[in-house]
């Protein structure tokens, strides 16, 4: 037996918070009969309805995959190009990206069918680390690195503190490798922080989402979270709001 409303956010309809909003208001049915209770629980065998619409429970998945360039984040892409969720044909569940990484941009990306997990890692407020791997055009000196540290001017305002270092330098094609770590998940965040010190990302791979990494994966693979992984996240998340 589980509360209405954590269930309610399991099946991606809305956060916690949205549910017991959505309870309180009457909108939610448990076996036909309107519940305006917060602590009403329930089990797998209970038909629970929100705005008449009958709700699909299905059991949580979580993946952690390695996300190619040339495809978009997203369960279908109407441009017909392809979309993360092409990778998972053997899954039933309804699954959907956690966040998004650009179409040029490759790495870490998590999927699940747990709205409320979803929700709450993608929280402006969640604090979580994401390390980047950058190959940028010129090779920037500490004072540019500092830039980023201290935060960037962009025109959806500041970003907060980040750690950035040169972990290597090709001087002959005057590139160079760049890790950058953020807390953030703005729109194409890290490419404008380097557009804006003048170092125009060529590539770009997140490679670490909090205690996650992407050892073990080539690009278009991917593999199930441990339950104690998922704990940690829910946990870490949590810690950070």
């Amino acid at each position: 037996m589980e509360r209405l409303q954590k269930v309610i956010a399991h099946a991606g309809i809305a956060s916690r918070r949205k549910a017991e909003e959505l309870i309180l208001e009457g909108k939610v049915k448990v076996n036909g009969k309107v519940v305006k209770e917060l602590g009403v629980k329930v089990g797998p065998n209970d038909r629970v309805e929100v705005n008449e619409i009958p709700l699909e429970r299905e059991e949580p998945v979580y993946f952690l995959f390695y996300k190619p360039r040339g495809v978009i984040s997203s369960v279908h892409d109407e441009k017909g190009r392809k979309a993360v969720v092409d990778y998972f044909p053997h899954i039933d569940a309804r699954i959907y990206p956690v966040g998004r990484l650009d179409y040029d941009t490759s790495g870490l990306l998590l999927l699940t069918n747990d709205g409320e997990f979803a929700n709450l890692l993608m929280h402006p407020k969640h604090n979580i680390e994401k390390v980047y791997i950058a190959k940028v055009k010129g090779i920037p000196f500490r004072e540019k690195l500092k830039q980023l540290e201290r935060g960037i001017r962009l025109e959806d305002g500041m970003t907060a503190p980040a750690r950035a270092k040169v972990i290597s330098v090709d001087k002959r094609k005057q590139t160079a490798l760049v890790e950058l770590t953020i807390h953030e998940g703005r729109n194409r965040q890290v490419r404008r922080m380097f557009e804006a010190i003048g170092h125009p990302v060529m590539k770009l791979r997140r490679d670490r989402y909090a205690f996650l990494d992407l050892k073990g994966l080539n690009a278009g693979e991917s593999r199930e979270l441990t339950a104690h992984e998922v704990k940690q996240l829910y946990a870490l998340a949590n810690s950070t709001r």
